[in-house]
C-alpha cells in the first residue's frame, strides 16, 4: 500500500506535495520526497524560532534571486541544490528543495556485493576523499580519474566565489554538504539553508570536524554572544575551502599527523585542530609529518609526503595550499579567496599530462618543469618530446609572461581563453567563446597546431599566416602571434625532451 500523499501551498503561493514516508534524515531535518521526484520537502524537527524562519525566507527569497534571476542562474542550478520556498505542516516548518540529479546517485554497489550498501545512495563527498574509501570500497567505475578531481575543485572554488561575492557563507562546507559524481565532473553544494549572512543572520552551527577553522576551534568554548568567539563567516569558508581541494586530491587531512599535545583525547583534538594547528608539509616545521608506522597499505602512497608531496599539484596550488596551511592558518585574512582557487585550479588544469601508462589509476599528472617528466602516481617516465606552450600578453610595447602555461598532448584543446587575455573561462563565458579555437596533433613523431578560428594567427618572427584550417610545426622556439587587438597572446614554444 502506498504512502498517502500530502498537499501543502508554499511561500511562493504554489501547491506542493510529499509522499508522507521520510526517505531520509540528517542533523535537524526529515526528508520527503513529492510523488514524481522532482523535488524533496525537508522538514524541521525542532521548532523554528522568528530570526530562524527570516532566514529561510530571505534564503528562498532574495538571496535566491540574486544568484539565480539572471542569464547564468541555469548554471549555477547545476552547482547548488538551493531551496525554492518554505512550507508549514503540523506545526513544523519546511524548506522545498529540488530532488539531486541522478549522477549524484551511487549507480554502482560496494566490494562484496554491495557490502556498505550504497547503491542508489547520494554520493557524499566523504567516499572520494580518503583512499580507504575510494580504493577500498568503491567501483572503480565510480572513482574518476585525477583530472576530474581538478575539475570537481574548480567548480566548487566557482560556486564558493559566487556564495561570497553575494556576501553569504556556507558555515559548514564540509565533505558532508557537497555531492560530487567524479567521473562525470559534476559538484552539487547542499544543505544551504544554515547560509550565514554577516551582521544579519548568524550561523546556526559550528561546523564539521576537520574542516572548522583554527579560530572557531580556539574560541569554543565562549558564548556566541562574545565578540571574542570566532564563527563561521567567509574567511572560515576559505579554511574549509583549502582543506578540501587538499583532501580531494591528495587524500589526506593536511593537519592530521603525528604530534600529540595532550594526553586527553578532546583536549590533543582542540589543540592539534585548533591553538597548535600546523601543516603536515609545513617546509620548515617537520615535527607533525604523517606517521607512516600507523598508515593501512591501502593509505599508501597518498599518506607518504615524501612519495605524494603537496608539490605535485602544481606551482599555482602549492602557492595557494602555503597561504592557506601556512601564512593564513592561525591569520584569516591571509587565506587565499575562493577567485583565487579558482583562477589557480584554471590554469592547473592547464598543466595536465595524460599519463603514458594504460593501467595508471589517476590516468594524469601534472607537469613539473623538470627536463625529464614523469607521472608522480605510478612512477612512469615520459617518453618523447614534449611541447609547452608559455602564454604572453602585450602590457605597454613589450609582451610580458601571464604566468600560464598549457601543456600540449594529442587533442588537447586551444580555447580564446588561452589566446586573449581579455577572456576568463567562467560562468560568464558567451556561447562564441566556448567552442575551442585550434587543436593539437601528433604525427609521425612531429606535433602541430591545427587552426580552425584563429583568422590572425600568424608567425611572429617571419611574419608568415597560419591561414584557417591549416596547421603548424611545433618546433622549439616558435613564436605565434594569435592577433592585434586587445589582449591578444604572444604563444612561445619550448620542447622538453622526455625519457629516451
Amino acid at each position: 500500500m502506498s504512502e498517502p500523499i500530502v498537499t501543502l501551498i508554499d511561500s511562493n503561493g504554489e501547491q506542493v506535495q510529499f509522499r508522507d514516508r521520510i526517505i531520509a534524515t540528517g542533523g535537524m531535518k526529515d526528508v520527503y520526497a513529492s510523488p514524481d521526484k522532482r523535488y524533496v520537502v525537508a522538514f524541521y524537527r525542532n521548532k523554528l524560532d522568528n530570526a530562524a524562519r527570516q532566514r529561510l525566507e530571505m534564503i528562498t527569497g532574495t538571496y535566491r534571486q540574486r544568484i539565480f534571476d539572471d542569464s547564468q542562474g541555469a548554471y549555477w542550478d547545476q552547482l547548488f541544490c538551493w531551496p525554492t520556498s518554505t512550507v508549514e505542516h503540523n506545526g513544523r516548518v519546511g524548506v522545498v528543495a529540488p530532488f539531486y540529479q541522478d549522477h549524484f546517485f551511487f549507480e554502482h554497489g560496494s566490494f562484496n556485493n554491495d557490502m556498505l550498501k550504497i547503491q542508489g545512495k547520494d554520493k557524499e563527498g566523504k567516499w572520494f576523499a580518503s583512499p580507504n574509501n575510494q580504493f577500498k570500497f568503491l567501483d572503480e567505475r565510480e572513482r574518476g580519474n585525477w583530472l576530474n578531481y581538478l575539475q570537481l575543485c574548480l567548480r566548487l572554488a566557482r560556486a564558493i566565489r559566487r556564495l561570497h561575492a553575494a556576501g553569504l557563507a556556507h558555515s559548514d562546507l564540509s565533505y558532508k554538504n557537497v555531492l560530487l559524481a567524479p567521473t562525470k565532473g559534476h559538484v552539487c553544494i547542499i544543505d544551504v539553508d544554515g547560509l550565514v549572512v554577516p551582521d544579519r543572520f548568524p550561523p546556526e552551527v559550528v561546523g564539521t570536524p576537520d574542516f572548522i577553522a583554527p579560530e572557531c576551534v580556539v574560541t569554543s568554548h565562549l558564548s556566541k554572544t562574545d565578540p571574542n568567539r570566532a564563527l563561521p563567516s567567509i574567511l572560515t569558508d576559505r579554511h574549509a575551502l583549502a582543506v578540501m581541494v587538499y583532501t580531494l586530491l591528495l587524500l589526506r587531512h593536511p593537519l592530521r599527523g603525528r604530534k600529540v599535545h595532550a594526553e586527553e583525547p578532546g583536549e590533543d583534538e582542540r589543540l592539534t585542530m585548533g591553538e597548535k594547528a600546523l601543516f603536515v608539509e609545513h617546509p620548515s616545521d617537520t615535527s607533525n609529518r604523517i606517521n607512516l608506522a600507523e598508515a593501512k597499505p591501502t593509505e599508501m602512497p597518498w599518506k607518504d609526503t615524501s612519495k605524494l608531496p603537496y608539490t605535485v599539484t602544481g606551482p599555482y596550488l602549492k602557492e595557494m595550499f602555503d597561504r592557506a596551511f601556512i601564512e593564513g592558518l592561525h591569520d584569516p585574512r591571509r587565506r587565499p579567496s575562493a577567485d583565487e582557487w579558482e583562477v589557480a585550479l584554471v590554469k592547473t588544469v592547464d598543466l595536465v599530462q595524460p599519463c603514458q601508462n594504460s593501467d595508471c589509476q589517476q590516468g594524469w599528472f601534472i607537469f613539473d618543469n623538470t627536463t625529464m617528466p614523469r607521472c608522480p602516481f605510478c612512477g612512469t617516465p615520459y617518453r618523447g618530446q614534449l611541447p609547452v606552450m608559455n602564454l604572453y600578453s602585450k602590457r605597454g610595447d613589450r609582451y610580458r609572461p601571464d604566468n600560464h602555461r598549457l601543456m600540449v598532448y594529442s587533442n588537447q584543446s586551444l580555447f580564446p581563453w588561452h589566446i586573449n587575455r581579455t577572456i576568463t573561462p567562467n560562468e560568464r563565458l558567451p556561447a562564441e567563446h566556448r567552442s575551442r579555437v585550434g587543436y593539437f596533433v601528433q604525427h609521425q613523431r612531429r606535433w602541430f597546431l591545427v587552426n580552425e578560428r584563429m583568422p590572425e594567427l600568424k608567425n611572429a618572427e617571419t611574419g608568415e599566416a597560419v591561414s584557417l584550417l591549416s596547421k603548424v610545426e611545433l618546433v622549439d622556439g616558435l613564436k605565434l602571434l594569435t592577433g592585434s587587438e586587445q589582449g591578444s597572446r604572444l604563444l612561445y614554444l619550448q620542447i622538453v625532451e622526455g625519457h629516451g
